[in-house]
C-alpha cells in the first residue's frame, strides 16, 4: 500500500497532523515529512496549513478523491489474496443507510463477530445516495440501502421488504381521534421529514403523491433518531420504518396513525461495485440474507 497516500488521507480525515500521527502510530515530524515528500512528487502544495487545522486546496481535493479510491482498491486486492488461503478474515468496509445502519446492522455485526472473529468490519452510516457513491468510489466494499436507487456502475440486489408507517406522539390529536383519519387532516399537519438523498425521504414523497397532498409545514432533519424525539415531543407527524419505531410503539411513546395506502412497502438492497467478492464479503452477505430469512427483523 502507498504509505504516502495513506498518511495524506489520514491527515485530511483527522483534520490535523497530531491526530493523524496518533492514529498512524507515527511521530508528527514523520507525518510532515510524508506530506512534504508527496507534495514534492506532484510539484504542488496539497494542503493549506495553520497552527490549528489543515484544509484541502484544489490540488489536494483531486489527490484526496483519487487516493481514497486507490486505497480502497489496495484493500480489495489484499482481501482477494487472503482468499487464496480460504480464510474469512481481514478488513471489511460496510456502508448502510441510516434506518438499517442504526437499527439492524449492529445485530448483524455481533453475529458476524461471533462466527468469524478474524473479520474486522469498519462501518459507515449515511443516506442512500452517500453510501452508493462511496461504493462506486471503491471506498466501501458493500452498501446496504433503502428504497429505489439505480446506477449503471452498481449491482443492486433486494434482499428483504420494509414496512413504513405514519406515526405521531401518543398524545397527538390524530392519535386520539376515534373516527377515520381524513387525508385533508394530514395535509394540515407539520411533517418532520428526512433530507434529500435519504430513502426515507423518497418514501415520504411517494406517500405525498399517492395521497395527493402537499403539506406546506415541513421540517427537514438529517437523523431518524432526532425525528423520533421531535415527534414524541408532540411536534408533527412523520413516516418511519417499522424497524425504527418498534421500541417506541411498545413503550406507548409513538402511535401508528391508520392512513390509506399504508403501510408503505420498500426494499432493502445490497449494493456492490464489482462481482469480485472477498471471503469476508461473501460470508457477510450470506449471513445478512440468512438472518432476514430466519427472523425478518419484523
Amino acid at each position: 500500500m502507498d504509505q504516502h497516500l495513506l498518511v495524506f488521507v489520514t491527515v485530511v480525515d483527522k483534520g490535523n497532523f497530531s491526530r493523524a500521527a496518533e492514529e498512524l502510530h507515527m511521530t508528527q515530524p514523520a507525518v510532515s515529512q510524508y506530506i512534504q515528500a508527496l507534495e514534492r512528487s506532484y510539484g504542488a502544495k496539497l494542503l493549506d496549513r495553520s497552527n490549528k487545522f489543515v484544509r484541502l486546496n484544489k490540488a489536494g481535493e483531486i489527490v484526496y478523491y483519487h487516493a481514497k479510491e486507490i486505497l480502497g482498491l489496495y484493500s480489495k486486492m489484499q482481501g482477494l489474496i487472503d482468499d487464496l488461503t480460504n480464510r474469512a478474515s481481514g478488513p471489511l468496509s460496510i456502508g448502510a443507510s441510516y434506518t438499517f445502519g442504526e437499527y439492524v446492522l449492529p445485530h448483524i455485526i455481533a453475529k458476524l463477530h461471533q462466527k468469524f472473529p478474524l473479520i474486522k468490519p469498519k462501518i459507515k452510516i449515511g443516506n442512500t445516495k452517500e453510501i452508493s457513491e462511496l461504493v462506486i468510489g471503491h471506498q466501501l466494499d458493500v452498501g446496504i440501502i433503502e428504497g429505489e436507487y439505480k446506477d449503471p456502475h452498481l449491482s443492486i440486489e433486494s434482499f428483504t421488504e420494509d414496512m413504513m408507517y405514519v406515526v405521531a406522539s401518543s398524545t397527538h390529536p390524530l392519535s386520539l381521534q376515534k373516527k377515520e383519519i381524513q387525508i385533508s387532516d394530514l395535509e394540515k399537519e407539520t411533517w418532520i421529514i428526512r433530507e434529500i438523498g435519504s430513502g426515507t425521504r423518497e418514501a415520504t414523497e411517494t406517500i405525498f403523491k399517492r395521497l395527493s397532498i402537499a403539506p406546506t409545514d415541513t421540517m427537514e432533519f438529517g437523523s431518524t433518531q432526532l425525528i423520533k424525539e421531535t415527534v414524541e415531543s408532540g411536534l408533527g407527524i412523520t413516516l418511519l420504518s417499522q424497524l425504527a419505531i418498534r421500541k417506541e410503539i411498545s413503550m406507548g411513546l409513538l402511535k401508528i396513525i391508520p392512513v390509506k395506502d399504508t403501510p408503505f412497502k420498500r426494499s432493502f438492497s445490497v449494493v456492490l461495485r464489482t462481482s469480485f467478492q472477498t471471503k469476508a464479503l461473501e460470508v457477510f452477505i450470506r449471513l445478512l440474507k440468512e438472518q432476514f430469512k430466519k427472523r425478518g427483523f419484523s
